[in-house]
């Protein structure tokens, strides 16, 4: 009866802790909702001010409100960049802003075709007379694309400049597992295709270091082309190539560094710049903190600007509608995103508008690929489409690989930049098995089969050659009906489309040479050309977005968790940028090994296909406490 009565007792504490912590969860909600700063954010004359603290994506992911409740994992924003060209157009054309403020403090950046989309709407801007003014503590690649576009560049005295360029280390556990006594049984069409080569080999093979040195190596000399051309007095070989040198040349100060280097016009605090920038928009009466300028915030100027194209009620009445469907992030079975191109999800979207008497569709890919399962059914649900004789285009952002370009094969034209990677064209499957490494703890595997396939597969026992002959054979045979669509959709024999496949990657310029891309353009090219074949008159149509609203309390949380209007984000200095992804390698191993274990199915990814951002960090060890097993507990 003691152990009993105390079994008792620890259950009811149990659940009166678990009350205790909704309460104050509740009223802890409760009373920042109640004591939040009122959102008088209008627009007001003065600056724009684009205070960009995360980094720009496609699409959106919808706010995680558990991330966003433990302390510390702070949040970090995403923003569309098509948002973004859309505000600063229209800045651009409206008197009552004076000036663009772009600070870039707690950039994290965003793929290079983004960032040339950026690049080109603030020339637009300053165009019409009005300066673009830039603030930074440490500049990176992506913040030195769009720098070189502004007007005035100034860099904190604390900070400075560094040219990285594409490219990095891939994490390869071959040896690894080989100690561990794991058996990564990989099954792959494509010389390469090198997705699986971390879990072969210890280092990159020949075919591998080669696509990717040429890849890399096209990507940037397009991001130096640019930079050039904006900023001619940069000094980028002397920045990327003698960095030390440069460096010791200006007595150790990075900010003069890149002031000599032509990256900066001037070295100056937070405050100072911002004074720059009251100078040509005005003081502001509302705020009187030491470099508060009158400006009008982001998310204000969009919310005045209303949604692209139709509302959703206008769905369905009347012609002149072109549906857009985004492909963003990786191709996965199920229901993600967005931000995550969940197959069920975008499907769904694809099937319901099939009703609104579209004229056209655009399909909108920026992804290195995935389940095979799921860009198929994407494709089909595309064809559903096509099948109503509409014309079909497809527009190609950062990346459009393998998955990715299964889904391009259904356009009747694709478009593509010359930054876009793509191509990718083959397959491949990693299944782990774990008989070597428990016999060595005396655990084995015994049994009778009535066929080669009986009690196949057996992860701990291993396989058998049938059924290893099997999975080869269903990698094969899929690699197989890749080459068809492609050779079907690109007009070329499946000789040709195999020579151009083997899981190599192409960036978009030598895409467009090969027969993989059409043309050269952007979603608004893509646009324009499906209203040209369905032959709608300029200025009678407008795009629709086919996306599902995000649901439940995730964005009610997420706007009470952003920082205020008034609040400065801690920016990072020169070193703990760079140190930053350091700790990426980690996040990046952990999700390899979830990878291996979790992975279901014939997949088609892109593993050399450049990250278009650096993945939000989030709570690791440190993440712990009641709010982080209530996360597990709810979302198990």
């Amino acid at each position: 009866m003691s152990f009993a009565r105390k079994v008792w007792h620890l259950l009811v504490g149990i659940k009166d802790a678990l009350v205790l912590v909704f309460m104050l969860l509740f009223f802890s909600l409760l009373f920042a909702a109640l004591s939040a700063r009122p959102s008088a954010d209008a627009v007001r004359e003065g600056a724009l001010l684009l205070r960009l603290e995360g980094t720009v994506v496609e699409e959106v992911a919808p706010a995680d409100p558990f991330n966003l409740l433990l302390p510390s994992a702070a949040p970090t924003r995403e923003y569309a960049a098509r948002d973004l060209v859309r505000a600063i157009d229209a800045a651009a054309g409206d008197a009552r802003i004076k000036v663009l403020a772009l600070d870039l403090s707690t950039f994290l950046g965003g793929g290079q075709v983004h960032m040339l989309e950026l690049a080109e709407a603030l020339d637009r801007f300053r165009k019409t007379g009005k300066p673009v003014m830039t603030y930074a503590l440490a500049y990176a690649d992506d913040a030195l694309l769009l720098a070189a576009h502004s007007t005035e560049v100034w860099v904190d005295p604390m900070g400075g400049a560094v040219v990285r360029g594409p490219g990095g280390q891939n994490l390869y556990y071959g040896p690894a597992l080989e100690r561990l006594g794991i058996n990564a049984r990989v099954y792959r069409v494509g010389t390469y295709k090198s997705a699986v080569e971390p879990w072969e080999l210890s280092g990159m093979s020949e075919p591998a270091r080669q696509n990717s040195q040429e890849l890399y190596s096209t990507l940037f000399a397009r991001w130096q082309e640019d930079v050039a051309a904006a900023r001619p007095r940069a000094q980028l070989t002397r920045a990327a190539q003698d960095v030390v040198a440069l460096i010791q040349a200006n007595g150790g100060d990075t900010s003069r560094a890149a002031i000599a280097a032509g990256l900066a016009d001037k070295a100056g605090t937070l405050d100072e710049w911002g004074k720059r920038v009251a100078a040509r928009a005005g003081t502001d009466p509302l705020d009187k903190a030491p470099g508060a300028f009158a400006h009008t915030t982001l998310d204000a100027w969009v919310a005045e600007l209303g949604p692209e194209g139709p509302a959703a009620s206008m769905m369905g009445s009347g012609p002149g509608r072109i549906g857009v469907i985004t492909i963003a992030g990786e191709i996965t079975d199920g229901d993600a995103g967005p931000g995550s191109a969940g197959a069920e999800r975008i499907v769904t979207a694809l099937d319901e508008a099939l009703d609104d008497n579209l004229a056209g569709l655009v399909v909108r890919v920026d992804s290195p690929g995935g389940s095979v399962s799921g860009s198929e059914a994407i494709r089909r649900a595309v064809l559903r489409h096509k099948a109503r004789g509409i014309p079909i285009a497809i527009s190609m952002a950062n990346i459009a690989a393998s998955g990715g370009y299964w889904v391009a094969t259904t356009g009747d034209r694709i478009f593509a930049t010359p930054s876009t990677v793509t191509g990718s064209i083959g397959v491949f499957g990693v299944v782990p098995t774990f008989e070597d490494a428990l016999a060595r703890f005396g655990v084995t595997s015994d049994g009778v089969r009535t066929t080669p396939l009986s009690g196949q597969p057996d992860p701990i026992g291993g396989f058998t050659p049938a059924a290893d002959a099997l999975l080869q054979a269903t990698v094969s045979s899929t690699y197989d009906r890749f080459l068809g669509l492609v050779a079907d959709a690109r007009g070329m024999d499946r000789q040709r489309a195999d020579t151009l496949g083997q899981g190599r990657v192409w960036d978009g310029g030598t895409a467009r040479q090969l027969g993989l891309v059409d043309q050269f353009g952007d979603l608004d090219d893509a646009l324009a050309w499906v209203a040209g074949r369905a032959k709608l008159a300029e200025g009678a149509w407008a795009p629709v977005f086919l996306s599902q609203e995000q649901q439940g309390f995730g964005p009610v949380l997420a706007s009470m968790m952003q920082p205020s209007q008034g609040a400065r984000a801690i920016a990072p200095d020169m070193f703990a940028a760079i140190a930053a992804r350091e700790g990426d390698q980690l996040d990046r191993a952990l999700a390899d090994v979830t990878r291996l274990l979790g992975r279901q199915g014939v997949q088609a990814r892109c593993l050399e296909c450049p990250a278009t951002a650096p993945a939000p960090r989030t709570a690791r060890n440190e993440a712990g406490g009641t709010l982080a097993m209530l996360r597990a507990f709810l979302t198990r």
